[in-house]
């Protein structure tokens, strides 16, 4: 033992980086978010690091606005399954939101996931963060933040009920009594809620792992109570180790205030890039590299996802940041008032602010070593349990992953090989209970 705590990753595969430039860069396929070859290879290059877990994110709405990784992508349950299929020990995680999407076709999709891949599913359960996104769901509306929580709480409710519709030892495949299954341990969930009616039951069983992995990515005070509460494990986004700290304590008050052991809180991922170099001057290079692709223009643009698509070319960028009042409130609250918060503490124009918010706000920039004392210190100190890595190319990848991650593995901090075949095995999750079992 190395007295140091153990790091846990996930990988957010970047089909053509993770803002509106990246797609520039030379060292993959312009088409990257659509190519399967690409997304196969980032997807063994992880397992072959050990990684915990691969990450496919989504959304529901494109515009003429929006960035080219939104344009041209995959639905992400289509192709997890496809890498699930490649893949033999790395887990396969997606979103889906629960303001439009039915908790019975929900629970199906990721039984089915979680079914195919032997128990390495996770179901990145959002709420939605751009209204318009309910113009294209038939009688749809947009709930107000807190509401759309209370969605979710029941979705959920809902989707778990549905993956105990088995109990564990029902199939017992018995040819000589010609018995396929005992369906006196099938159980019908008959769920009758404030927002959803839901007769049940599934007809698939418990994976190995017993149900998907649930992460949450709750950052405004309803969003971390229904985090704190429901999931197994949390995205989040902090801009140094101190408030990182603070959000790790305030989840795990939360947690043991729900009724939560404190070693059954949710695992905390920020996110974070990595810039490596042989050297803090090459790696300093990289990122000034980095930092200098955005245009002013294309960094205002990129800047209004997270207001609900403002468009923000309105705006003189050389003036201070705009008076929004309540846009964002609504949307990815959390990330618009960090920037809002950033923008008036700091006296920044909407050109410095978008420039600032242009790339991810947790990067460790440095040689291997430096950045695995970095990684080290963050999750000692309790400010996470790993992190969600978000890289802008193929290369920032294969540096980490090459070389990083060796340097974690000879501390003894991360593992060398995969111990368990299961997510939750990796992330160190119990199985839970099947409510219908002795």
């Amino acid at each position: 033992m190395t007295g140091h705590r153990q790091v846990r990753f996930g990988l957010a595969i970047p089909p053509t980086g993770i803002n509106r430039w990246s797609w520039r860069h030379t060292d993959g396929p312009p088409d990257a978010s659509v190519n399967l070859a690409f997304f196969r290879e980032i997807a063994l290059r992880a397992e072959a690091a050990k990684i915990d877990f691969l990450f496919v994110a989504d959304g529901l709405i494109v515009s003429r606005r929006s960035p080219p990784h939104f344009l041209n992508r995959f639905e992400p349950l289509t192709i997890l399954s496809s890498l699930a299929a490649i893949t033999q020990r790395i887990g396969v995680v997606g979103t889906v939101t629960t303001s439009f999407a039915d908790p019975f076709t929900v629970a199906r999709q990721f039984a089915s996931l979680d079914a195919l891949s032997g128990g390495r599913a996770g179901w990145n359960l959002v709420t939605g963060d751009v209204a318009d996104a309910a113009e294209n769901f038939t009688d749809a509306r947009y709930p107000p933040h807190d509401e759309r929580y209370a969605i979710a709480d029941e979705h959920l409710d809902v989707v778990q009920g549905l993956w105990d519709s088995w109990e564990d030892d029902a199939f017992v495949y018995d040819r000589e009594r010609h018995v396929f299954a005992d369906t006196s341990k099938l159980h019908t969930l008959d769920h009758r809620g404030l927002h959803f009616r839901v007769k049940g039951p599934l007809a698939l069983q418990r994976s190995p792992q017993g149900q998907p992995v649930i992460f949450q990515a709750g950052a405004s005070d309803v969003g971390r109570a229904f985090a704190a509460r429901r999931a197994d494990a949390i995205f989040s986004v902090s801009p140094d180790i101190g408030a990182a700290k603070a959000y790790y304590a305030d989840i795990h008050r939360l947690a043991v205030a729900a009724g939560r052991a404190p070693e059954h809180a949710p695992l905390i991922f920020p996110a974070m890039g990595a810039i490596v170099g042989g050297s803090i001057e090459e790696a300093e290079r990289k990122y000034r590299d980095l930092l200098a692709q955005p245009t002013v223009a294309e960094a205002v643009a990129q800047l209004g996802w997270a207001f609900s698509n403002h468009d923000f070319s309105q705006y003189d960028p050389d003036a201070p940041f705009p008076d929004l009042g309540d846009v964002g409130h609504d949307a990815a609250r959390s990330t618009s008032d960090l920037i809002k918060r950033t923008a008036r503490e700091e006296g920044l124009t909407l050109a410095q602010t978008a420039m600032r918010f242009s790339s991810p706000q947790q990067r460790f920039v440095g040689a291997p070593e430096t950045i695995a004392d970095t990684i080290q210190q963050w999750v000692d100190e309790r400010a996470s349990d790993g992190f969600m890595l978000a890289f802008t190319s193929r290369e920032e990848v294969a540096d980490f992953l090459e070389q990083v991650i060796p340097v974690l593995v000879a501390r003894g901090v991360f593992r060398a090989n995969y111990e368990q075949d299961t997510l939750r095995g990796h992330l160190g999750r119990a199985v839970p209970i099947n409510r219908h079992g002795d």
